[in-house]
């Protein structure tokens, strides 16, 4: 008897370790996924153009390749490539940090200038083979969430505690299925939210659900629009943000300490909420050189960049050109 006590307490704590175990990839895995929050914005704002012009039947089907093929990206590619990198090459995530906040910066300045540019992205209503169609929508959603994923997967890893190997795939994992589940339910909402609101409209049995109905339809367009705004907001805060800790890391903190500085004074002057002062000013001037950043590299890409590979993408059988 004694024996299958003791055989008990042993399982009781084994269980116990297990559980303090999952406690802690989850507590790190929501808050290194928190850091990713500009790349995890700009990739739920990016996606519901994808489903725009296709038969409502098909948005849900589509939205779920491409969650698929999201988990592929970060848990089959980036999840091994990043546990190799901090592993072996941990000196590379900083410089790879950066490269990825200078790739926000520069997708976010470009929005900016072509908005003020005059030039809007309007969603294209597909047109030919619907199938075929779907075929190149998918694809080229799972190519741009491939860039957000690395993104945020490296993000990630930057921001987990020094663990264990096994510790950090399983935060690296969680993360990332809590971040594409998080990204793509919310697609799948937005993308069928008209639709419920043409049936609230039509069909509710009340006025005020039916006027619900209609302000969620109404209500929609410009939804999407300030989502694509504050997607691209925090593309470039957060990209900025990034570049500016890079350098303070590599020895280059006079911006840092800068804007540490000007963020300090403007909480001593307001008095009120020195968290939210000094979060609020930092972010401001993180964005603002984030945001030049970006337009000093929009020249380099158009002019330097995309010519190259241009020329490496005919060099290079099964390569295509372009963004």
């Amino acid at each position: 008897m004694s024996g299958l006590l003791a055989l008990l307490d042993d399982v009781a704590s084994i269980a116990k370790v297990a559980a303090a175990s999952v406690d802690d990839v989850i507590g790190q895995a929501t808050k290194a996924g928190a850091k990713a929050a500009g790349a995890v914005i700009d990739d739920a704002a990016v996606t519901p153009k994808y489903v725009q012009g296709f038969d409502a039947a098909r948005e849900i089907p589509i939205v779920w390749r491409i969650t698929k093929g999201s988990l592929f990206n970060k848990l089959v590619i980036l999840l091994p490539a990043a546990l190799l990198l901090s592993s072996f090459a941990p000196w590379v995530i900083s410089p790879l940090l950066m490269l990825g906040g200078a790739y926000l910066c520069f997708e976010g300045a470009e929005k900016v200038a072509h908005l003020f540019g005059g030039h809007h992205d309007e969603a294209a209503v597909p047109k030919g083979d619907p199938v075929h169609l779907e075929e190149q929508k998918v694809a080229g959603a799972i190519k741009t969430d491939f860039i957000l994923s690395a993104e945020i997967m490296t993000i990630i890893l930057a921001a987990l505690p020094p663990s264990g190997i096994a510790m950090k795939a399983a935060s690296l994992a969680a993360a990332g299925v809590g971040i594409t589940a998080l990204v793509y339910g919310g697609v799948a909402a937005i993308v069928k939210a008209d639709d419920l609101g043409v049936l609230m409209s039509l069909r509710g049995r009340f006025a005020v659900t039916r006027a619900v109905g209609r302000g969620i339809v109404h209500g929609m367009p410009g939804f999407l629009k300030l989502l694509s705004a504050v997607g691209t907001a925090a593309m470039i805060w957060v990209g900025g943000a990034i570049v500016i800790h890079g350098l303070y890391e590599l020895g280059f903190g006079w911006l840092h300490h800068h804007i540490h500085d000007i963020a300090v004074a403007a909480t001593e002057a307001v008095g009120r909420a020195p968290g939210a002062v000094e979060w609020a000013v930092t972010a401001f001037f993180d964005g603002l050189f984030g945001l030049a950043l970006g337009m000093a590299l929009i020249p380099v890409a158009n002019k330097i960049i995309a010519p190259l590979w241009g020329l490496v993408s005919r060099l290079l059988p099964g390569t295509s050109a372009g963004r």
